[in-house]
C-alpha cells in the first residue's frame, strides 16, 4: 500500500515562464481512491507524471517536495504504474503480448509467472486479439486498453490514470472501468484524472480540484465538493455532473455536397463505406473501436490512398481538381482545401512554438506576415492559447495540445474540417467553445466532420451521424 505526500509542489517546464503547476499540498492515505479534477492546463497530467517519477531534474524546475511513502518518486517507480493520456508514447514492443510482458521482464518476474499474468491483464480490459496482434495494427482505443493492460500486469501499489476512457467506445468505457474497479482493492491506492466525470465517480471517494495558477480548489468527498462548489466549478470549466450544455443544431439546411465516398476503403483496416459530406453540415462518424474511424477520416482528408472504391471532391470543395481523390491534389492544394485533425496531436506539430505552429499553414499559401499574425493571434486568443504562444508543443497539456491541432488545421480556413477526437482532453468550457467554433463553421457553409466516442459533443453539434461496424 502507498501513500502520497505533496508540500507546496510546482514544476515549471523547461523554456517556459508559466508554472504547469504550483503550490499543491495534499496528502492521500493509502488505499485511498481520488478523483482529480481541474481545468484544462491545471497541471493534472504533470502532477501524475511527478507522482510516477518522470520529470527529470534537468527538464525543468521544482518547488516544494514530493514523496510516495516518504521516498522521491525517482526512487519508489516499482511501486507505480501510470496509463497516460497518450497511451501510444508507452507501447515500446511490436506485439502486444510482449509489450505487456516488457514491464514484469524488467521487474524480474519469474518467467512462468509472466504469461499467465500477461493473459490475464488482457482479458482484464476486454482486449479484442490474441497477444500476436502487432501493437502497430491497433485502434488508439485499442492502445488504451494495451497500455492499462500492461499498467495493472504489474500490480501497482499505487495506479495512475490519465483520462484512460478518452478514446474508447463506450462499451469499451465501461469495460476499462470495470477492470479499474477490480484492479483497484484494499491494496491499491488509485488518482485518476478523467472527463467523463459522472462515469467515473462509482470508482472513487474522494474529490479533489486543482486551482488553475496554483493550490487545490476543494477537497473531500464527491457529493459534497459538488454541492458546495458544482455551479463555480461548471463556470471555471470542470466538468460537473448534472450540468446540461445547450446543443447548437444547423441553422439551415445543408448545401451542396463536398466530397463523396463511394464504396471507399483501405482493407483490412477499413471495410468499403459510402458517404458524403454537404456544406454546412456537422456530420459525426461512430463506431466501435476498430471500425476504421481513423482511417476515414485520413482517406477524406487525401493523407490516405484508398485501397478500394473512390473519394471525388466537387466543385465546390476542389475548383479545378473536382473528380479527383484529393490525395492525388498538390500539398497546398489540400491544406487550403481541407483541415485535418489527427487522433494524436504531436503527430503534425513540426515546429518549435505554438506561434510558428499556427503561422505555418497561412505562410504556405502565400500570405502577407501581417494577414498571418492576425490569423494567428485571432485563433490564439479564441481557442485560449495566447499565453502558450511561445512555448513549445511537445510541452503543453493534451487538451491544451488537442486545441493546437485543431487550430492548426483552422490557420488556412478550409471548406472541409475533419477532425479525429476533437474534443479529447477538453474540460467543460473548452468543450464548450469547440463546439460553438465548429457550428459557427458548419453555419458559414463550411463541411464539418467529427470522429467521435463523446456521446454529448454529438448531441450539442451533428446534423446527421455515420455508423461504422467494426471490421472482422
Amino acid at each position: 500500500m502507498s501513500a502520497v505526500q505533496l508540500r507546496g509542489f510546482g514544476w515549471r517546464h523547461a523554456g517556459r515562464k508559466a508554472w504547469a503547476v504550483r503550490g499543491v499540498d495534499l496528502r492521500v492515505e493509502a488505499g485511498e481512491r481520488v478523483l482529480l479534477l481541474g481545468p484544462s492546463g491545471a497541471g493534472k497530467s504533470t502532477l501524475l507524471s511527478a507522482l510516477a517519477g518522470l520529470l527529470p531534474e534537468d527538464s525543468g524546475e521544482q518547488e516544494g517536495t514530493v514523496e510516495i511513502d516518504g521516498l522521491d518518486p525517482r526512487k519508489a517507480r516499482e511501486r507505480v504504474g501510470i496509463v497516460f493520456q497518450d497511451p501510444e508514447t508507452q507501447l515500446v514492443m511490436a506485439r502486444c503480448g510482449d509489450d505487456v510482458a516488457f514491464g514484469l521482464e524488467n521487474r524480474g518476474v519469474p518467467a512462468d509467472e509472466i504469461w499467465p499474468r500477461v493473459d490475464e491483464a488482457l482479458h482484464r480490459v476486454g482486449f479484442p486479439y490474441h497477444r500476436d496482434r502487432p501493437t502497430a495494427a491497433l485502434s488508439g482505443g485499442e492502445q488504451q486498453r494495451l497500455a492499462l493492460a500492461g499498467a495493472l500486469a504489474l500490480r501497482p501499489t499505487l495506479l495512475l490514470l490519465d483520462e484512460p476512457t478518452a478514446n474508447l467506445d463506450p462499451a469499451g468505457a465501461a469495460l476499462v472501468r470495470r477492470a479499474v474497479a477490480d484492479a483497484v482493492d484494499a491494496d491499491t491506492t488509485l488518482i485518476l484524472v478523467e472527463h467523463r466525470v459522472a462515469e467515473a465517480l462509482p470508482l472513487v471517494d474522494r474529490v479533489v480540484v486543482l486551482e488553475p495558477g496554483g493550490g487545490v480548489r476543494a477537497d473531500g468527498p464527491p457529493a459534497a465538493v459538488f454541492a458546495a462548489h458544482g455551479d463555480a466549478l461548471a463556470a471555471e470549466g470542470v466538468w460537473v455532473p448534472g450540468r446540461i450544455v445547450a446543443p447548437r443544431h444547423a441553422t439551415a439546411p445543408a448545401g451542396e455536397p463536398l466530397i463523396t465516398a463511394d464504396r471507399l476503403g483501405l482493407p483490412p483496416r477499413l471495410a468499403p463505406t459510402d458517404l458524403s459530406v454537404r456544406a454546412g453540415e456537422a456530420l459525426a462518424v461512430l463506431g466501435p473501436n476498430g471500425a476504421g474511424k481513423s482511417t476515414l477520416a485520413l482517406l477524406l482528408g487525401g493523407l490516405l490512398r484508398p485501397g478500394t472504391g473512390t473519394a471525388s471532391a466537387t466543385a465546390v470543395l476542389a475548383g479545378r481538381d473536382a473528380g479527383t481523390s484529393p490525395h492525388r491534389w498538390r500539398a497546398p492544394a489540400l491544406a487550403a482545401r481541407i483541415g485535418s485533425v489527427f487522433q494524436d496531436p504531436e503527430h503534425q506539430f513540426v515546429t518549435g512554438t505554438v506561434f510558428d505552429e499556427l503561422a505555418l499553414g497561412p505562410r504556405r499559401t502565400g500570405r502577407s506576415e501581417a494577414a498571418v499574425r492576425a490569423t494567428v493571434e485571432t485563433l490564439l486568443e479564441r481557442l485560449r492559447l495566447a499565453k502558450l504562444a511561445g512555448a513549445n508543443p511537445y510541452t503543453l497539456s493534451g487538451g491544451e495540445a488537442r486545441r493546437l491541432s485543431v487550430a492548426t488545421a483552422l490557420a488556412t480556413a478550409p471548406r472541409l474540417l475533419i477532425c479525429d477526437e476533437p474534443t479529447f482532453g477538453q474540460d467543460r468550457r473548452t468543450w464548450r467553445e469547440l463546439v460553438d467554433l465548429f457550428a459557427e463553421l458548419r453555419d458559414a457553409g463550411h463541411g464539418v466532420v467529427t470522429v467521435t466516442h463523446d456521446p454529448d459533443f454529438v448531441a450539442a453539434l451533428a446534423d446527421r451521424t455515420v455508423i461504422l461496424e467494426r471490421r472482422a
